[in-house]
């Protein structure tokens, strides 16, 4: 199945399920909605393994970008086996819990969270291969003014940051100043240094229940966040890596890339230096397309509002401020501004200014 037709069920399913979870009694019987639900769960259970865990993944996002509304005072829980029997009386379960009973076989939130670790570990692993051995002095030609030493040390402090952060159960932010970094002397020593500190707060995420709350500098507070955030870190710095020691980035799995590029999106109005950028961009009701060729998948941006909105999928509004296309590791370090939007890795049609404008209000 294409991910574009994933994309759409998953936004249709999501939307689904929260109509379910937040209707009353009076409009739907809790035991139809669970037959409903379990019906689709058999349906859908046909779908081959990958197909599955992608949908699942969708169908997570698709549900936390769902507008808030108020549950349904007695609702049904959904049978944690689609197929067995009908609902029965009990706490409201979120909408995300239900998809999860709708996906027979798809991975858990806790299965996503350790893959999400692992991943991050590949990813630094990966990271200090390549530096360990470079001169770090080496210039950053996509962090002007930075260079690999710097990339190292940023990298690191933002793994003992996060370590602190939910270590501690922050409820506040704590400032990243506050966490000590204990840096050795000489920069040989930073690749160390750094799997070191990777090692500590990967310990601590794979401890924790991802939906712990925790708080974040972004849209979601709670510990699932911190290590999507730590993997589009690892993802986008490898690739500074790579563009200054060897001229190219390595190339980006299409789905991490498309987790990253959907992080980016949801906290990009949590960002200070961005939201306030975008708040006074002056492109209200221009809408700005991304496609992935080797996906299929597509992501729209609504500028306006002081700010803008997004949906992944097809079943958005039209764009009228073009189409950009490239493959979704392109598409994610086009909006981190590793790659220019005039490289040959990118077709655009229609306008090129709300893209532009757009890249200059969310430079990083």
């Amino acid at each position: 199945m294409s991910d574009a037709l994933l994309s759409t069920l998953a936004e249709a399913l999501a939307e689904l399920v929260t109509a379910v979870e937040t209707s009353d009694d009076e409009d739907l019987d809790p035991d139809t909605a669970a037959t409903w639900l379990a019906s689709t769960g058999r349906t859908l259970s046909r779908l081959g393994a990958a197909d599955r865990r992608t949908l699942d993944d969708l169908l997570r996002e698709a549900a936390r970008r769902q507008a808030p509304a108020p549950r349904r005072a007695a609702p049904t829980r959904v049978p944690a086996h689609p197929g067995g029997p009908g609902g029965s009386r009990g706490a409201a379960p979120a909408a995300l819990t239900a998809l999860s009973s709708v996906l027979p076989g798809a991975p858990s939130a806790a299965d996503a969270h350790a893959a999400t670790c692992a991943a991050v570990a590949t990813h630094v692993r990966r990271f200090a291969a390549l530096v360990r051995d470079a001169e770090p002095t080496t210039p950053l030609p996509t962090c002007p003014g930075w260079t690999l030493a710097d990339l190292t040390r940023h990298l690191g402090a933002v793994h003992r940051w996060t370590e602190h952060l939910v270590r501690g159960r922050a409820t506040v932010r704590v400032p990243a100043e506050d966490v000590p970094l204990d840096l050795p002397a000489d920069p040989a020593g930073y690749a160390d240094w750094l799997t070191a500190g990777a090692d500590r707060v990967l310990a601590v995420l794979g401890a924790a229940d991802p939906d712990t709350p925790v708080w974040s500098p972004g849209a979601d507070p709670h510990v699932r966040h911190h290590a999507r955030r730590l993997l589009a870190e690892a993802v986008v710095h490898l690739a500074d890596a790579g563009l200054a020691l060897r001229g190219d980035a390595p190339p980006i799995d299409p789905r991490t890339a498309a987790d990253a590029i959907d992080h980016f999106l949801t906290d990009a109005p949590y960002v200070p230096w961005i939201a306030e950028p975008l708040a006074h961009l002056g492109r209200d009701g221009a809408v700005l397309r991304l496609t992935a060729r080797d996906t299929g998948t597509v992501w729209t941006l609504a500028l306006g509002g002081g700010g803008f909105g997004w949906t992944r999928g097809s079943g958005g509004p039209e764009p009228t401020a073009g189409v950009v296309a490239a493959d979704s590791g392109a598409l994610l370090l086009l909006l981190h501004r590793r790659y220019a939007a005039d490289d040959p890795r990118f077709t655009h049609t229609g306008d090129r200014g709300p893209l532009d404008d757009w890249l200059a209000a969310t430079a990083l």
